[in-house]
């Protein structure tokens, strides 16, 4: 049991800042998971599922034992979140996999429809004022500033929608990441998560060469109209 322990409290000294070697593990999971994505391979779930798992012990730190001074009870709860559209991403993914020939990718990439994109912008931002007056209300156990209240709603929000997107093989999952990734990047800076800012920054070019995949792949693998017929007067 002290083995586990040992484990599970193992920190890392970076100079004058003390982080946890879980933090660093699960956002190297969530590398995994993103590269995976990227490749439209299912592993892509569970693999980020393990390091949400990590992550949720690290921003809930009101709960566990951590050395940063603030709980992210936003961040926190986008993992339980993240791990449930996870789920339904799995489920997805396998879904359509079983349809297509081996060797190829689970889904074919395609861009939200108008309908759809107005739905999801809607749906979020009626969302982040919800979630902003929730979390004021639960509040964080030190006088936090307004601000900080909206950027952990979007955060939060914005890493669901994202997720949901990728479930759904929308292109515009890598758009909103990038919104959240500049929103993200300061905030966990800010409250002492450095390895989590730091993935989040190098997450950021990453997310923006899988935009350009995703949509390549969009283009050149979108099911073919059958021609029209031609008109049997002429």
């Amino acid at each position: 049991m002290d083995v586990w322990n040992d484990l599970f409290t193992a920190e890392l000294q970076l100079g004058q800042h003390t982080i946890l070697w879980r933090e660093v593990v699960g956002n190297l999971f969530g590398i995994a998971s993103a590269i995976l994505g990227m490749r439209r391979l299912v592993w892509a779930w569970p693999v980020g599922i393990i390091g949400n798992v990590f992550l949720f012990t690290v921003f809930m730190g009101v709960w566990f034992a951590t050395p940063q001074e603030h709980s992210l009870f936003g961040q926190a709860a986008r993992q339980v979140f993240f791990i449930i559209t996870s789920v339904y991403g799995w489920w997805a993914w396998n879904k359509s996999l079983r349809t297509r020939a081996k060797g190829e990718p689970a889904i074919t990439p395609r861009w939200a429809s108008a309908r759809e994109r107005t739905a999801y912008l809607l749906a979020a931002a009626g969302l982040v004022v919800l979630c902003q007056w929730i979390f004021q209300q639960v509040g964080v156990g030190w006088p936090a500033p307004d601000w900080y209240y909206w950027t952990d709603a979007w955060i939060f929000v914005g890493s669901i929608l994202a997720t949901y997107a990728m479930a759904r093989g929308w292109v515009d999952f890598w758009l909103v990441w990038i919104a959240v990734d500049l929103v993200g990047v300061p905030l966990l800076w800010h409250s002492g998560y450095y390895p989590s800012a730091i993935m989040y920054a190098a997450y950021g070019a990453f997310v923006a060469w899988g935009f350009f995949v995703w949509r390549r792949a969009a283009r050149d693998e979108a099911p073919q109209a059958a021609p029209a017929l031609a008109d049997s007067t002429t």
